[in-house]
């Protein structure tokens, strides 16, 4: 990476913290302000988007943020044997600006890194083990794949790249309608592209081996999304950047950062399901009509309802993850969008590891590996398997070799049963389960993406799980649907769907 690109990603951070500065500057003095908000759903799509609308719409505004569950959504953590372990969205990368910026705000560090080996089980053998010594695994790499490894690096940072300007378009309040505007301002057709071919034909268009993509390229996209290379080519990248070094996770648990914004939004927490959302109209002064939106949920005291101006649905508007209906607006909004999100099953074991199961002879105290992916076999009854460390580390933690008691976490599409559970462990102390519709299940060619704008004043920030399920996709959203909830209320037109922003810069410099 060079140092133009590197001093280009500090200044875009270094705008990120002022961000909140440009917000309530632009809005226009003689326009009245929403009175009330409502943000449908606490996980750390919502919660940034109570942030980020804090920012755009001052201290004056009530922001309510409904949740029926915990707050953090698919961002949460398990107590196994008096300690916190990650059993939700558990890496953020290091270009997670957004994240980053969170995480800085609300005065929480990075938790400690502890190093870590991989390997890749292929049902029968481990057919890949990663050495301490980084040369070591770039000599097998190129041994076994030739330039393939170094190609692909290349290949996601030149995704990155054009991924990161959508943080100059937010930096400067420019925001778009749908998530294919959104994608095409970053990376052009070539977003678009990489959103109907799938990952494998990308890559074997761009010369990968197919060897390299079943070997590598598949476990990496298992362990991520708990499907194969045949998903689409964006997500596949983002996967792919979510094996890259330098990852990170919050001391104390990610979901920190989701309780974090709620708090410095102060926005009112509401415990209560969402039922639907409705227009209304009431009569206005000077004879003019007032457009509200009802909206009805159920909570502790029953039924209620409440009216707003603005409204953001950051929770999945589809079958067996929500119920809200719609009515009054035109033209009719379904309570259930096509597709269905992919049900991945997080099993947290404190126990022994039976290391036969993975067909090596190496003795359970040689055996240090902390992250086993998987090939795409039908005979695996697993996607990933990894040791997992606090996520508050005590003082002077260090991992332990696979002959000791500890804590570790499996990835599969169902339950495991108990056969597979005595075939994984020789023994266990603790058992946790628990079920996700994490992500979509995704296919290509990609279905029309829901659109970020569902009615005047009604937007809808999950649409961008389409594009790529991620916390740092979540925030960019939010901070998109925040600036639209801003610009068209005050009619404001210039800085939604322009494209050329990078390219006037450009020219500036």
């Amino acid at each position: 990476m060079s140092l133009r690109t590197l001093s280009v990603k500090a200044f875009l951070f270094l705008g990120l913290c002022q961000v909140g500065r440009r917000g309530l500057a632009s809005a226009p003095e003689l326009t009245e302000q929403p009175k009330k908000i409502a943000v449908v759903g606490a996980g750390i799509g919502g919660t940034a988007a109570a942030y980020f609308l804090r920012q755009e719409f001052g201290p004056a505004v009530r922001i309510d943020v409904y949740e029926a569950g915990t707050v953090g959504g698919r961002l949460a953590t398990e107590n196994i044997g008096g300690y916190e372990y990650e059993s939700g969205g558990s890496v953020i990368h290091p270009l997670n600006l957004h994240m980053k910026h969170f995480v800085d705000k609300l005065g929480l560090s990075q938790r400690a890194d502890v190093p870590s080996r991989m390997a890749i089980f292929d049902g029968k053998e481990l057919t890949f083990e990663e050495s301490e010594w980084f040369i070591v695994n770039v000599l097998r790499m190129l041994w076994r794949y030739g330039l393939n490894f170094l190609r692909m690096h290349l290949w996601v940072e030149s995704i990155l790249d054009k991924f990161m300007r959508i943080y100059q378009y937010q930096q400067f309040g420019h925001c778009f309608t749908s998530v294919e505007r959104l994608l095409h301002a970053m990376g052009g057709d070539s977003f678009l592209t990489l959103l109907n071919n799938t990952l494998e034909e990308t890559m074997l268009a761009n010369g990968f081996s197919q060897a390299f993509i079943n070997d590598i390229v598949t476990p990496i996209t298992r362990v991520n999304y708990g499907q194969s290379v045949r998903l689409p080519g964006f997500v596949g990248a983002v996967s792919l950047a979510g094996a890259d070094s330098g990852l990170w996770a919050v001391d104390g648990g990610n979901k920190r950062v989701c309780s974090g914004l709620l708090y410095h939004s102060k926005a009112e927490l509401i415990p209560a399901r969402v039922t639907a959302v409705s227009v209304k109209t009431r009569p206005a002064k000077h004879g003019a009509v007032a457009t509200f939106y009802e909206v009805n949920y159920v909570g502790e005291s029953g039924p209620a309802h409440s009216l707003y101006d603005i409204v953001i649905v950051a929770t999945p508007l589809h079958q067996d993850l929500s119920d809200i209906s719609f009515s009054g607006i035109s033209p009719p909004i379904s309570s259930h969008f096509p597709g269905r999100y992919h049900q991945t099953v997080a099993t947290l074991v404190l126990g022994q590891l039976n290391v036969s199961y993975l067909g090596t002879e190496q003795k359970p105290s040689d055996f240090t590996f902390s992250d086993i992916l998987t090939t795409d076999s039908k005979a695996l009854a697993i996607n990933s398997l990894s040791s997992l460390d606090p996520a508050h580390m005590p003082p002077n933690y260090r991992q332990q070799p696979a002959s000791q008691t500890k804590v570790w976490k499996v990835f599969s599409h169902g339950p495991l049963s108990e056969l597979q559970l005595q075939e994984l462990f020789l023994s266990r102390e603790q058992v946790r389960e628990r079920r996700w519709l994490a992500y979509p299940n995704y296919r290509t060619p990609q279905r029309r993406i829901p659109p970020f704008i569902l009615h005047d004043r009604l937007f809808y920030l999950s649409a961008i799980d389409w594009a790529a399920s991620a916390m740092e996709m979540s925030a960019i959203a939010a901070r998109n649907t925040a600036l639209l909830a801003h610009h068209r209320w005050y009619s404001q037109t210039d800085k939604v769907d322009q494209e050329d922003l990078h390219t006037r810069l450009r020219g500036e410099l």
